[in-house]
């Protein structure tokens, strides 16, 4: 059975909800910093290859050093604090953000690779 790509709003969605990138049903985590094997609803495969997490390490970093520099570029512009409270502030969203952001970037990364080629059955 040939699966339909989502429109972007409902990917979007998709993403925002932790579901399957394919059908939309279905959760990606299995439990707290476990993302499952494949989708219990239809079967599409999101741990294909050893290294395929990679991409959603890629992902992660990506966006804590855009949401770093925005939080950078905001202080300095907003707030009349020392720089010391800057970096604490700093340091605390690269320490902290990243963790909370790892299912969001599993589901970011599984959706692109579903964009660019269906995931694969399991």
């Amino acid at each position: 059975m040939r699966r339909k790509r989502p429109s972007i709003r409902a990917a979007f969605w998709r993403i925002l909800r932790l579901r399957c990138p394919a059908c939309g049903q279905s959760s990606i985590v299995r439990s707290p910093f476990r993302i499952r094997e494949f989708c219990p609803e239809c079967g599409a495969l999101f741990k294909r290859e050893e290294g395929f997490f990679v991409g959603a390490i890629l992902v992660n970093t990506i966006a804590t050093e855009a949401i770093i520099l925005l939080a950078y570029l905001l202080s300095l512009t907003m707030l009349q604090t020392d720089f010391q409270t800057v970096l604490i502030v700093l340091f605390g969203l690269a320490i902290f953000f990243p963790v909370i952001f790892y299912h969001h970037s599993w589901s970011i990364w599984l959706t692109l690779d579903h964009f660019i080629e269906f995931l694969p059955e399991s």
